[in-house]
């Protein structure tokens, strides 16, 4: 349509609806694809599925829940010769340990007390995963962390 205050309308009428439906109107019947559609979304007004339930919702996980299928990537993009996906390597240890640092003794001894609490009742494996990563991050909080938990630090 040519008229200029119907098209600035259109988007408002569509905001509006899904304002009023919440942000999971297309979980609703009637509004849900026919084809299943997997997501991390969740939570939220006018959630009538469930919610996923206790299932896990990020991704890498030790339960083999949301597992990345590298065979059903996206197509390289022909530009001037292949583009695809790169893969990141990143260092994800020197920042926590440069935080971890600059803790007081205090600060550190919360942070141990802290993770133990939030670890909770994880299964033991994760646990001792943690202790790992923490390990790599300064051999010291890796033995906080697991002194905490009641675990040791396995080299």
């Amino acid at each position: 349509s040519p008229d200029k205050m119907l098209q600035g309308r259109l988007f408002s009428y569509g905001d509006a609806q899904r304002y009023r439906l919440g942000v999971n109107h297309n979980l609703i019947p009637v509004n849900a694809p026919k084809c299943p559609v997997n997501s991390y979304h969740r939570d939220g007004a006018m959630r009538v599925d469930g919610n996923a339930g206790a299932t896990i919702g990020y991704e890498p996980n030790s339960f083999e829940k949301w597992q990345e299928q590298k065979e059903q990537s996206e197509p390289t993009l022909d530009i001037d010769g292949g583009a695809n996906r790169w893969e990141q390597d990143d260092d994800n240890f020197t920042q926590v340990k440069m935080l971890f640092d600059i803790m007081s003794k205090e600060q550190q001894q919360v942070l141990f007390e802290n993770t133990a609490r939030a670890m909770g009742d994880a299964p033991d494996f994760i646990k001792q995963r943690h202790i790992d990563n923490c390990t790599k991050a300064d051999p010291t909080y890796g033995a906080g962390v697991a002194k905490a938990l009641g675990m040791t630090v396995k080299s």
